[in-house]
């Protein structure tokens, strides 16, 4: 079956796409995605193709996947591993979160961790929720990537009205060195703060002072422009695209 699975996938490549994909995923020498290969696949070709072969992929054929050099095969291989999931038994969804787990080197762009970390580790925890420590053992990992899945991870618990986790997994990624993980961070807090502003704002009020202007920024998106105005002036940081929002500041004194 995986002859089958990757011919369908190469009869897709596209090499416009696939430089295109190289560049946004930025896979130059010393960036993020070094050496990740391309074939210019989108994500909505690649669904069509797992959709199909769900039943039939064995775990050999997903080993396979998931360890090939190009980018679109890895993340094929998830995208079947979430279906997989989502019909699995409860002892059948152990065994994919222990495969997940156990193959987290292959998961190594942005996109193959957002695609798959809430649908299959996220979904497992929140059902098994004695097992969270995984969650912080992934965010005090030396590997960007598991920290980035502990983070998305608790997007899962977020749809469900459930913060705690993500909070707990914030305040240990507040100081992280990478982009990907002060992005990934303040996407899960706007979240919270579209189904509990006031959560977020406690969240904010303690830590804006010290966390990354980026994971800073995402987190306020949905603010109004005064609230972000508050935050950047309390927390010193300035930034061009709130220089016209001075005025507002002494608004914020009242």
């Amino acid at each position: 079956m995986l002859k089958q699975i990757q011919n369908a996938l190469l009869a897709k490549a596209d090499k416009e796409k696939a430089r295109q994909l190289s560049r946004f995923f930025k896979t130059g020498k010393g960036e993020y995605g070094e050496g990740d290969i391309f074939l210019g696949i989108t994500v909505p070709e690649q669904r069509l193709v797992a959709k199909k072969y769900i039943s039939s992929c064995t775990r050999s054929d997903l080993i396979q996947l998931l360890r090939s050099k190009f980018h679109e095969f890895r993340l094929t291989g998830l995208l079947i591993l979430v279906e997989q999931f989502k019909t699995a038994t409860p002892v059948k969804k152990k065994e994919i979160v222990k495969f997940y787990l156990a193959n987290t080197k292959s998961v190594n762009n942005w996109d193959l961790v957002d695609l798959s970390a809430y649908h299959i580790l996220g979904e497992y925890l929140l059902e098994n929720k004695k097992e969270k420590i995984i969650l912080h053992k992934l965010a005090k990992s030396r590997n960007l990537w598991e920290r980035r899945i502990a983070v998305i991870s608790t997007f899962a618990f977020i749809r469900e009205s459930q913060f705690k986790e993500c909070l707990k997994i914030a305040a240990i990624l507040l100081r992280d060195k990478h982009q990907l993980i002060h992005k990934a961070v303040g996407w899960m807090l706007r979240e919270i703060g579209k189904r509990n502003k006031q959560l977020e704002k406690e969240f904010l009020d303690k830590h804006h002072k010290t966390m990354p202007r980026i994971m800073l920024s995402y987190g306020l998106e949905k603010f109004t422009l005064l609230e972000k105005s508050c935050y950047y002036n309390s927390a010193k940081q300035k930034s061009h695209k709130f220089g016209k929002l001075a005025k507002f500041v002494t608004f914020c004194r009242v």
